[in-house]
């Protein structure tokens, strides 16, 4: 398989030249840096410092940059250890826990992403009204989404440009903003603990520590800008970690250097009332406003020219229905469909005119988001599997801080935004569940669940073998003929749904094993359609008898070993010192027996009612922990009265004058077995008599003594004109338990 991939991956580079040229600065640190450093550097900083004082807003900042960092270090990590593909941090996710939860982050990752670029065109309006008050707000908006519509649609490469050019224009406002120094702009004292009046459109009525927190974190959720074009980049696993960090350790650096600027060129009074200090106290202030043009224009650019890629990869599996028409890339390899949909997506929410009651909802599709790609790292970390040797390694701590920050982040903006958000990817997760998804390349939930059921069998095996509470039903069902399982098939599943398993052991000659190979597996998957956990296996022996018990003492090493062994009667007695014999070993190896003799007429007949015969208790009737060989039976029929929503009766025959006390032992053992809905039933006079003459049931269930006779075990079919099932204990099933 890897091979075949690696074979694929080349003749798609050499099938499409125009893929994968973008480097580490181009595709990666600029589209990072410019996202990060937005309208909140421009327009809110100098509120955060005013509101927190200069440590409480490096605090705030350095929170903030603290979570995004272990994400990146996360993300850094986990793309050395995996060939990304196009879909950025979708690829990263569903390449690691599937496609259903990547899907499930990516189809709301791909929303914020395009809703942000409607917030980022909002921003643009904002700054550019401040310079033309008279232009009309709709045109302006509707202007920059076709300058933006237009250079994502002809060309990432075309956009990866213009951002070089915004890029200058930062650039020149913060070099504006640092020759104020030297004009003698650092008059005010440093306030280093501020008092949190609040923000004047709600009348200074105070805030906290966390509210302005929440309102300077969005500026941290720009490092996916990069990961975004993981399909177009020429070195994904070099320049994702070395683009990413960068940027954010450049960004840190000077969202550090603003608060520390702001805090001396304003009274705390003025940060907290006018949004424009940044403008107002720069050297030159046109350069401050075309870094804010720049800043929110670059994230709106970068946005849309990502959002296309996540919903091209989204496509591309098949997520969604009709998804192929957005996975098709025009002859230079842009995403044209994607784009368009992106398109209309935001030119619908451009005419919603205000996205304010949904902002919230953005940021938290980041950060959960950023929070499975923590998870991912932390579970490959806590595996141990040999298959994660990333060539960028982190701490255990960094991914574990990683998700916990998020989560706490989630709830401290808004809880209630969180939950919805939580809400919808799990809902997400559940719809594309049942869409039976193919997964085009290998993931690492199979080694999860393998590292999980290691850890939970070496558990089980350090606690006392008998837990009577933790019975379930594993059946051990030998068989030489794959027809024996269809006759069957409705009674196997029945007695080991929903948590039981089932082991088949096909036994037979060298003879046609290739066809009872394939009936074997074609029945096999028949249970694991029906929701019983099955495997299967062949023994190439001539000795029926030998093989059975072979498997029984091999299968007492395994962690779902089997506790009941289950065979079938045949109407002929040809076969019965083989059978016997294997009953026998059985109950040597502590193994429960279902031994089912079908009706040669009714067959197991509607499944609508189950008999379960007791053994007369006389003269004490006394109702023990130990009930003797009745457990495993009255344990078999309640489950089959579940599955089946039969009726259940328990009967048994007594003299005359047991009839009172064997009522009341019945009754009592009905009551302590928390039986509902099971009925007692006594019958006088001799047993084989009231066989045929007890109420009609479809199946029969009766204890099977330690002296049997296979022939008088027959007679009882023909007695009670049904199904019969003999049943064993094994000595570990408690039906009081």
């Amino acid at each position: 398989m890897q091979a075949e991939e690696t074979l694929q991956d080349k003749v798609d580079e050499q099938s499409s030249p125009d893929q994968n040229k973008y480097g580490t600065i181009s595709g990666v640190f600029v589209p990072t840096l410019l996202t990060i450093l937005g309208v909140i550097l421009f327009l809110r900083e100098g509120w955060v410092i005013g509101n927190a004082g200069l440590l409480g807003g490096w605090l705030i900042i350095s929170l903030a940059f603290a979570i995004v960092i272990f994400t990146g270090l996360s993300m850094s990590c986990i793309t050395t250890n995996i060939r990304i593909k196009a879909g950025g941090a979708y690829s990263i996710i569903s390449q690691s826990l599937g496609l259903e939860v990547g899907g499930s982050v990516g189809i709301p990752l791909y929303l914020s992403q395009s809703f942000a670029i409607t917030m980022y065109i909002f921003g643009f309006r904002e700054g550019w009204l401040y310079i033309f008050p008279e232009h009309m707000a709709i045109v302006v908006d509707l202007a920059v989404f076709a300058t933006l519509f237009i250079i994502a649609f002809l060309s990432a490469k075309l956009a990866f440009k213009v951002q070089y050019l915004i890029l200058a224009v930062i650039v020149a406002a913060l070099v504006s903003v640092g020759l104020s120094v030297f004009d003698g702009a650092l008059v005010h004292e440093v306030q280093w603990w501020g008092d949190y009046p609040g923000a004047p459109e709600y009348g200074f009525q105070g805030a906290s520590f966390w509210i302005v927190f929440a309102v300077l974190f969005p500026a941290a959720t720009g490092i996916m800008a990069g990961a975004n074009m993981s399909g177009e980049l020429k070195d994904p696993k070099k320049s994702i970690p070395k683009g990413t960090l960068s940027a954010i350790a450049i960004s840190y650096v000077i969202y550090l250097a603003m608060g520390y600027w702001l805090a001396r060129v304003a009274s705390v009074d003025e940060l907290v009332t006018n949004y424009n200090v940044m403008i107002d106290y720069a050297y030159w202030s046109p350069a401050v406003l075309g870094g804010l043009l720049g800043a929110t224009f670059s994230s709106a650019l970068a946005s849309i020219v990502g959002a296309p890629r996540i919903l091209q990869a989204l496509g591309e599996h098949r997520i969604f229905p009709s998804g192929d028409r957005f996975a098709k890339l025009s002859k230079n390899g842009e995403p044209r469909n994607a784009i368009m949909l992106t398109g209309i997506i935001v030119l619908a929410t451009i005419m919603v005119r205000d996205l304010n009651t949904i902002a919230p909802l953005i940021t938290m599709f980041f950060l959960i988001t950023y929070m499975m790609i923590n998870l991912v790292v932390f579970i490959e970390q806590q595996m141990d599997m040999i298959s994660f040797r990333p060539t960028f390694q982190i701490p255990r701590f960094v991914p574990a801080l990683g998700t916990l920050g998020c989560v706490f982040t989630m709830f401290v903006i808004n809880s209630t935004f969180g939950i919805i958000s939580m809400g919808f990817v799990i809902a997400t997760y559940l719809y594309l569940s049942n869409r039976q998804l193919k997964v085009p390349y290998g993931d690492m939930r199979s080694g999860l669940f393998v590292s999980l059921a290691e850890w939970a069998a070496k558990k089980v095996s350090m606690l006392p073998e008998n837990n009577e509470r933790a019975w379930k039903p594993n059946l051990l069902v030998p068989v030489k003929s794959a027809r024996e399982l269809r006759g069957s098939f409705s009674l196997i599943r029945n007695l080991v749904y929903p948590k039981g398993s089932l082991k088949i052991v096909g036994i037979q000659g060298k003879r046609d094993v290739n066809t009872f190979w394939d009936d074997l597996m074609d029945v096999s998957m028949s249970f694991s359609t029906e929701n019983v956990y099955t495997r299967w296996t062949i023994i190439e022996s001539q000795n029926y008898t030998e093989a059975v018990l072979n498997s029984m003492q091999t299968l007492q090493g395994t962690f779902f070993k089997p506790n009941i062994l289950f065979l079938r009667l045949p109407y002929e007695n040809v076969n019965d010192d083989e059978i016997r014999s294997i009953i026998e070993e059985a109950k040597i190896h502590q193994t429960g027996v279902q031994l089912y003799a079908e009706d040669n007429i009714a067959q197991l007949g509607r499944s609508a009612s189950i008999n379960v015969w007791l053994r007369e208790k006389s003269p004490d009737w006394d109702l023990e922990m130990n009930l003797g060989n009745v457990d495993l039976a009255l344990l078999t029929a309640y489950k089959l009265k579940v599955n089946w929503g039969a009726k259940m009766r328990i009967i048994t025959v007594v003299e005359e004058h047991e009839v009172e006390k064997a009522y009341k032992y019945l009754e009592n053992l009905i009551e302590l077995a928390r039986l509902s809905g099971v009925t007692a039933h006594v019958e006088i006079g001799s047993f084989e008599e009231q066989l045929r003459t007890s109420p009609q049931a479809d199946l029969d269930i009766m204890g099977l003594p330690d002296s049997f006779d296979l022939d008088t075990l027959r007679s009882y079919v023909e007695l009670t004109k049904s199904a019969c099932l003999f049943v064993s204990d094994s000595g570990k099933e408690n039906v009081l338990a």
